[in-house]
């Protein structure tokens, strides 16, 4: 096919947060975005990825379309999607203007959004996988297409697993208490938690939440700090959701 190179590129993002050097390059009559590790966290990280896309399959989830091995680790090489990521997290900071954006959308377009990543963690959940590190870059969404796509999905794990570090990746607004302690049992319900906070987050604005009472029940209950008091599966979270 091609070796992609970065100096052929048409856009770099070299200032990533995740040890990773991202690209995008012209090649065969498309466009591409190339994603190679730079830090052996991050070969971890796109490792872990490969695991994640070799047993979910989902329309709202970008895959690679192919993986070229290097003593660096594997690259991996996505079809470009044309979109915003609601929030473009650097080393030097967060820009969460598409998220200020997309909080401006009609209700009705914003919950379609929304449908999509639930329905996408449905196939995660059901592949046996807990996500970690989700967080609003993790969503591309087409403005002109209406249009969500998940991108960055690196960090998601088989599960459950006990947490043998001080805490999981990711962004605190997003995070469960179990995340943030060691010997925590990390699971689905975490997935409710982080689903939870992200119906929240895409729905507020500055002026409020623009759910009803319903809606914010179901909220409330999915991201409470105890796993148990949670919804218990992803599939009850959804369900709870579409009767909003």
């Amino acid at each position: 096919m091609f070796a992609p190179d970065p100096a052929d590129a048409f856009v770099v993002f070299g200032d990533q947060d995740s040890g990773c050097l991202s690209f995008g390059v012209r090649a065969a009559g498309r466009r591409w975005f190339v994603k190679q590790a730079r830090t052996p966290q991050a070969r971890v990280s796109l490792t872990r990825a490969l695991g994640l896309h070799a047993a979910v399959r989902h329309p709202g989830i970008v895959r690679p379309e192919l993986v070229r091995d290097g003593t660096d680790g594997p690259t991996l090489i996505y079809p470009w999607c044309a979109g915003t990521v609601l929030n473009h997290a650097t080393v030097h900071g967060s820009d969460r203007a598409g998220l200020a954006r997309f909080q401006r959308l009609p209700v009705t377009e914003a919950r379609a959004a929304l449908a999509v990543i639930l329905d996408a963690h449905l196939a995660v959940g059901a592949a046996g996988y807990v996500a970690v590190d989700l967080y609003d870059g993790c969503f591309l969404y087409d403005f002109d297409a209406h249009r969500m796509r998940l991108i960055d999905l690196d960090e998601y794990r088989p599960g459950p697993f006990v947490l043998d570090s001080e805490r999981l990746p990711g962004s605190r607004r997003y995070l469960s208490p179990e995340e943030l302690t060691r010997g925590s049992l990390i699971d689905e319900r975490t997935t409710v938690h982080a689903l939870g906070r992200t119906l929240h987050h895409l729905l507020d604005t500055p002026s409020g939440w623009r759910g009803d009472d319903r809606a914010a029940a179901v909220v409330e209950r999915a991201t409470r700090a105890d796993p148990d008091a949670r919804y218990a599966s992803v599939p009850d979270l959804v369900e709870a959701w579409r009767n909003t």
